[in-house]
């Protein structure tokens, strides 16, 4: 049974907020303590009411190949829209202390509602802009909902490598996907993040009414304006020292050894590139991060989680039996 629901989760200053989302329960007998808990933080969509996946007219989105499975086994899958999205905002994207409180506070909703029996056990899993989510709910669950167990976490395409995602689309079609989000969030956490000089006018001009369209519109027009000559940004933003700043301070750590965690990757993938994700793995794996990569070739972005769904659903199963996790350090990146 799926619900659209309303919930309480947080701004990063501890502002109490709201949120939609999401919850699907099995209609299997749930165990005793509690069924298991996966957290879904889906991808970059765009900040409008319409984008919002609680209140789309496909409301499943990436979710084909893997919800229907987890059902079967018997998990508790509760997916936040985030707060801002069709609620009050501001929309704070790419921003962690906002997206693990969100997803956070999504598995405390869940436990709240009677019929989903969900114990306190979860997992996080999350596509793009939910990989960045899902990677730094690793990080950050602990403090933020100490009576909640996250025991791994995993993520499709994450938007990670913030700062060499940004060096190398900055000019291209992505800039004018994602720069406008970024432009509309980043700001309420970094005031003196300048905008003038590193964004266009023509950027600054058109961001709010970007930001608020949904990503295919988005997507078909930075197409047409990369192909007019067009950019969305003056120059790479990393040549300023505020904006590489908050890049760094947004990207997330490698997670510590005890925090498993999977990561699939496309090399065709032309918005999350897949070399900043292999430097990634290959500096969380020399800091001693349990990570295990699922290499995916000819995938576009868009349905990496798909493509990969199945073989998520069985590392988190073996997850939540409490097997070991292994690590696939020993094999380099393509």
């Amino acid at each position: 049974t799926g619900y659209r629901m309303l919930y309480v989760s947080q701004r990063p200053d501890g502002e109490r907020a709201v949120s939609g989302g999401m919850l699907f329960i099995p209609s299997t007998r749930a165990p005793v303590g509690g069924r298991p808990v996966v957290a879904w933080a889906h991808g970059t969509l765009g900040m409008g009411d319409a984008c919002t996946p609680s209140r789309s007219t496909n409301p499943l989105q990436d979710t084909d190949n893997w919800l229907g499975e987890m059902m079967n086994l018997g998990w508790v899958v509760v997916s936040t829209d985030y707060v801002g999205m069709g609620t009050p905002g501001p929309n704070l994207y790419l921003v962690a202390q906002a997206e693990a409180r969100d997803v956070v506070n999504s598995v405390r909703a869940a436990r709240n509602v009677p019929e989903a029996h969900a114990g306190n056990r979860f997992i996080a899993w999350g596509h793009s802009q939910g990989g960045h989510s899902s990677l730094w709910t690793g990080h950050l669950a602990k403090s933020l909902a100490p009576e909640l167990d996250l025991i791994a976490v995993a993520a499709a395409a994450p938007a990670a490598e913030l700062n060499s995602i940004i060096g190398a689309q900055w000019n291209t079609p992505v800039g004018w996907v994602i720069g406008p989000d970024v432009e509309q969030s980043w700001p309420v956490v970094y005031p003196n993040l300048p905008l003038e000089g590193v964004v266009t006018t023509r950027g600054l001009a058109n961001s709010e009414r970007l930001a608020n369209e949904c990503i295919t519109v988005v997507a078909l027009e930075g197409l047409a304006r990369t192909d007019l000559g067009q950019d969305y940004f003056v120059a790479d933003p990393l040549t300023n020292k505020e904006w590489a700043g908050a890049g760094q301070d947004q990207t997330p750590l490698p997670l510590p050894a005890d925090m498993p965690v999977m990561i699939a990757q496309s090399t065709a993938d032309e918005v999350v590139l897949a070399w900043p994700n292999a430097l990634l793995q290959q500096s969380w794996c020399s800091a001693g991060s349990t990570i295990s990569m699922l290499w995916l070739g000819e995938v576009t972005h868009q349905a990496t989680a798909v493509v990969a769904g199945p073989a998520v659903v069985a590392w988190i199963a073996d997850r939540f039996a409490g097997r070991p996790a292994g690590r696939t350090c020993d094999v380099p990146p393509p």
